[in-house]
């Protein structure tokens, strides 16, 4: 049975498009049609619509992992079934498409895996046991692939499927991402063209003006959920209008794209959930929940990772829990995609306006102090900003030259990750944070590449070798990470649970949740400092602690004690 669009799919398409568009919008319903019939299922197989305190995701490349006899995914999905079941319920698998560059997200091919890395069953695969998140890489495509080789070529079914620039337009007011040239000339039968590239030669922009591209995208996007897919992750949405004159930033047009996005989903597959990746100041980064109901379900909590940082280097809360008494949504359907550490740097942009120009200077030191590196971008001026900080967040938060105790390093790191996890929203995880992972300098620089600090790939069978050995570092980051992540299975973490930061100690970072009924409160700790803290709980009655830096301590008494960096979660009793 075929049904009409939405109001809202109809209004915002003619808005975008023009009344001239009625034969695209005609498409357009047609492939929503096509796309619900095959995407239909039974209301009670499908995923929750709503995200639960029992959402946490790992965060992770596709070829993670390699050993004899499997694909990397086959891999991965061996050892995921071995050491994640009941500690994450989904995995966010990055760009595993075929890619000319920049780690997989220069696209050539939407629509397959590369056989370097496995096949859509092995994806499914994974899919059967986990939610899974896949990358919609939308604002831009590899330069060598097939779409852009035949705008080139000038075939019809290409045509302004990339963004051209004619004559000098004034492109003064764009924002880049990167120290690299917005535009790159490429050479055709017709002769030479440029093309706005944002990110970089090899990636170049994909015209969403034409609503034949929109089209594509949206057939894109509706494989991908055939594929298993919950949530969907849009890449460098921010970026995705171009309009010379303006910033080409968070443009209306933009969040117009993502409404239409939302809207079409609500009709043809509503427990799909749209994540939008904009790593750019707070107030611009929580405007793509839009009005909550309308544009993405979560946003990437992206200031958070600095925040604690700053936290954890300087032994003060304060800033860090003034910021998060604002962390407000616009309704109760949407919620924030908390996480400290990821394929990429940790951002500086979000953090600005939160910390001090000298804060920021100080965390910048601190990462080259620690072996980690700068990335740059290019400003409207000519002059360039430090645009993220490419540290492995372990060794962010301690030295890898320092002499320390380990177990004191291991307090620090999950200190900061029981920060993330004590905040309403849904937890991910890097895989090289949850498995105890220092930074691979070398990769970074025989490379060339700054991120790939952070992006080593491993042997599973020398991985699970470490976190078999009780004395090492993976074991102990994992043990302690794996008891946080199912602590938080209670229902006070629900992402729209209240939630109260309280104001004990500069030192501390105090959360109070309660569940949805307004029962079962959980009180969260964190010192932050290098300092024993005296804390007196802001409860009375006997609470226990179920989760902290010493478990076997049950305890929660109305004077807490914390040493330097530990932290307890309690319970009235």
């Amino acid at each position: 049975m075929s049904i009409v669009l939405s109001p809202a799919i109809t209004d915002i398409f003619m808005g975008l498009y023009g009344s001239n568009s009625q034969n695209d919008l005609n498409k357009l319903e047609v492939l929503v049609n096509e796309a619900r019939s095959r995407l239909a299922a039974p209301e009670d197989s499908r995923p929750p619509k709503m995200v639960t305190e029992r959402d946490a995701l790992l965060i992770t490349y596709a070829d993670q992992l390699r050993g004899p006899g499997f694909s990397p995914l086959e891999e991965l999905r061996l050892f995921a079934n071995s050491h994640l079941q009941g500690v994450v319920n989904g995995v966010h698998l990055l760009p595993f498409y075929p890619s000319t560059s920049d780690d997989g997200f220069a696209v050539s091919d939407y629509l397959a895996v590369d056989p370097d890395i496995g096949t859509w069953d092995a994806v499914r695969q994974i899919g059967r046991d986990f939610d899974l998140m896949l990358d919609g890489v939308f604002n831009h495509m590899s330069a060598g692939s097939a779409w852009f080789r035949a705008f080139l070529a000038n075939d019809p079914r290409f045509c302004d499927f990339f963004v051209e620039v004619h004559g000098n337009p004034d492109l003064s007011a764009v924002v880049r991402p990167r120290a690299l040239p917005l535009l790159t000339e490429f050479l055709s039968p017709t002769g030479p063209r440029k093309i706005w590239t944002t990110f970089s030669a090899d990636q170049v922009d994909l015209n969403f003006k034409n609503p034949a591209v929109l089209t594509e995208i949206l057939k894109v996007l509706f494989f991908y959920i055939e594929q298993g897919a919950r949530f969907i992750r849009l890449d460098a949405i921010a970026f995705l209008w171009k309009e010379p004159g303006t910033s080409c930033l968070h443009l209306r047009q933009t969040h117009r794209v993502i409404q239409l996005m939302r809207a079409v989903l609500d009709q043809v597959a509503p427990h799909v959930r749209l994540i939008t990746e904009t790593n750019v100041p707070h107030k611009d980064n929580v405007s793509y929940f839009g009005n909550g109901q309308n544009e993405a379900q979560l946003v990437y909590n992206f200031a958070l990772p600095p925040l604690v940082l700053h936290s954890i280097s300087s032994g003060e809360a304060a800033t860090l829990s003034s910021w998060a008494k604002t962390l407000n949504t616009p309704g109760d359907q949407v919620t924030f995609f908390n996480f400290l550490a990821s394929h990429d740097g940790i951002g500086l942009n979000p953090a600005r306006g939160i910390l001090t120009d000298q804060e920021i200077e100080g965390l910048i030191e601190r990462t080259l102090r620690h072996g980690g590196y700068i990335s740059w971008k290019n400003l409207p001026d000519g002059s360039r900003s430090p645009y993220e900080m490419n540290i492995n967040y372990f060794d962010a938060c301690s030295n890898p030259s320092s002499t320390e105790p380990l177990a004191l390093q291991v307090k620090r790191f999950l200190c900061a990750h029981a920060i993330m996890l004590a905040l309403p929203g849904v937890p991910g995880v890097y895989f090289h944070s949850l498995f105890g992972s220092r930074g691979d300098r070398a990769g970074a620089e025989s490379s060339g590449i700054p991120r790939r600090i952070n992006r080593q790939k491993l042997e599973r069978s020398t991985l699970e070798a470490e976190l078999a050995h009780t004395g090492s570092l993976r074991h102990a980051v994992f043990t302690g990470l794996k008891a946080l992540l199912q602590a938080r299975h209670r229902p006070a973490f629900h992402p729209a649970a209240p939630c109260e930061i309280l104001n004990l100690d500069p030192r501390v970072f105090a959360v109070r949740r309660t569940s949805l009924n307004g029962s079962q409160p959980v009180l969260c700790l964190q010192n932050v400092s290098g300092e024993t803290v005296h804390v007196k709980r802001p409860a009375k009655g006997r609470w226990q602690r179920f989760a902290g830096t010493t478990p076997e301590e049950t305890g929660f008494a109305e004077e807490t004690v914390l040493n330097a960096f530990e932290f307890a979660w309690g319970t009235p009793a």
